[in-house]
């Protein structure tokens, strides 16, 4: 086995509370109802192609992903189509989303649902672009960049790793861990698809090193997948970020601004290889995915297999109800995961995991005076100054945000976490970070 690795500048280690890695996937029971907003990928939202009334299949598509960076949308359910209307998203807003009331459980022809492996990859690298563009699948780590489009290598550009994140390094999420135990086998047979799709001959998974159940059950499988190969990582926080997952494995740095394309990279999550797997080999579009629902509180830490749409109180009432104490329900982690205003919200394809957090532990305490100790910068893993960058957004100073390269944060929360006066550095940086995008986004 290889030695541990790690990136080298910044980085926090919070503590893990992973309640819920030894306990097995379950399938959660159909809901009643599923909404899916049609903004469920980075870029571009999808435009129905259904309407109110219309009888709709499991797997059947109804939202095309139309513009470059945007994907498609397939129904997770059959059904009735109730209505065309705005919904509340976890972000708080009401946006497009289309209503199916579920009325039974048919399956579009064609798609295989049994539990069968296929191992033998017969399409071609146009081919497995096309598919996984079909069937709608987007980066399950969070950031729900459409996986045809990053597979889509530009002239002049070369890919020479594929880089598999299977580090999950945010607290408390354990879908990704479950996932490699119990679909190893799948998930290698996606990294072979997308390492064809690419045309490379290396693929890197990196697992941070309290998965060590994962490593060795992956590092077994992989001897029966040339190029393929395992690399334990130390545990720093946020090594699932991609540019340090990049420094990680493979020691190359992408530069500020750029993508990891430019140093020979493409980094794909082990829940994307997953689906890659099913939309190739099985003709199945993305209609689920693994949620972990969690919390100290939380009677059931569950990891479930939920279908696209699902209301979010149908996990809750699964991990046995919303405890009294609750303070905050995270869409996500700990630390970059963001509060709900409401739980009347679906799970959609970027959701990885809901933490239930207790009332003591979701309270912040009262700013103080900035006493200038440079922690912020200490942790930052990208090299920033985040009391700087929070400072100037909060004024107002966009330009020097910009200069001082707030839009290459990625907003991990380590600075927010080990700041000594509990200032909000990061909520800061977020407002800086949107509105110097716009201010990037009118210049063109």
């Amino acid at each position: 086995m290889n030695a541990l690795k790690t990136f080298k500048i910044g980085g926090v280690h919070p503590e893990e509370n992973k309640l819920s890695e030894h306990v097995a996937i379950q399938s959660l029971p159909l809901p009643k109802q599923v909404i899916l907003p049609l903004g469920q990928n980075l870029g571009a939202p999808s435009k129905p192609i259904v309407k109110k009334g219309d009888l709709v299949k499991v797997g059947q598509l109804i939202a095309k992903g139309e513009s470059f960076i945007s994907a498609n949308l397939h129904s997770p359910v059959s059904g009735k189509v109730l209505k065309l209307d705005d919904a509340m998203d976890a972000s708080g807003y009401r946006r497009p989303a289309i209503f199916i009331d579920v009325e039974d459980d048919v399956w579009e022809e064609g798609i295989d649902k049994s539990d069968s492996i296929v191992r033998e990859i017969t399409a071609g690298k146009q081919e497995i672009i096309e598919k996984i563009k079909a069937a709608g699948i987007v980066g399950l780590g969070g950031a729900t960049f459409p996986t045809h489009v990053k597979l889509m290598i530009p002239d002049g550009k070369k890919a020479e790793y594929l880089i598999i994140n299977g580090v999950e390094c945010e607290p408390y999420l354990t879908s990704d861990h479950r996932l490699m135990l119990e679909k190893g086998e799948e998930m290698l047979i996606g990294i072979q698809i997308l390492m064809k799709a690419m045309q490379v001959d290396k693929a890197i998974i990196g697992i941070e090193n309290n998965k060590p159940d994962a490593i060795n059950h992956l590092t077994e499988l992989s001897k029966n997948y040339a190029g393929i190969n395992v690399q334990p990582l130390k545990v720093k926080y946020p090594q699932g970020g991609e540019k340090q997952l990049i420094k990680a494995t493979v020691n190359r740095e992408v530069p500020s601004g750029k993508l990891p394309i430019e140093v020979g990279c493409v980094v794909s999550n082990v829940g994307t290889a997953f689906a890659v797997y099913e939309a190739v080999q099985k003709n199945k579009p993305l209609i689920d995915r693994i949620v972990t629902i969690t919390g100290k509180a939380v009677k059931k830490p569950s990891n479930f297999k939920v279908r696209i749409g699902t209301p979010l109180l149908q996990l809750i009432e699964a991990a046995d109800g919303l405890p009294e104490n609750t303070g905050k329900v995270i869409n996500g982690g700990p630390m970059m995961g963001k509060s709900l205003s409401t739980v009347d919200v679906p799970i959609v394809k970027g959701s990885s995991g809901i933490l239930l957090m207790k009332q003591e532990e979701s309270h912040r305490d009262t700013p103080k005076v900035c006493i200038r100790c440079s922690k912020c910068t200490v942790v930052c893993p990208m090299g920033l100054e985040p009391f700087l960058l929070s400072k100037s957004a909060k004024l107002g100073k966009f330009d020097k945000a910009e200069n001082e390269r707030i839009m290459d944060c990625i907003e991990c929360g380590s600075c927010q976490f080990t700041c000594p006066s509990n200032l909000p550095l990061l909520d800061f940086i977020r407002l800086g970070k949107n509105k110097v995008g716009q201010i990037i986004r009118s210049r063109k």
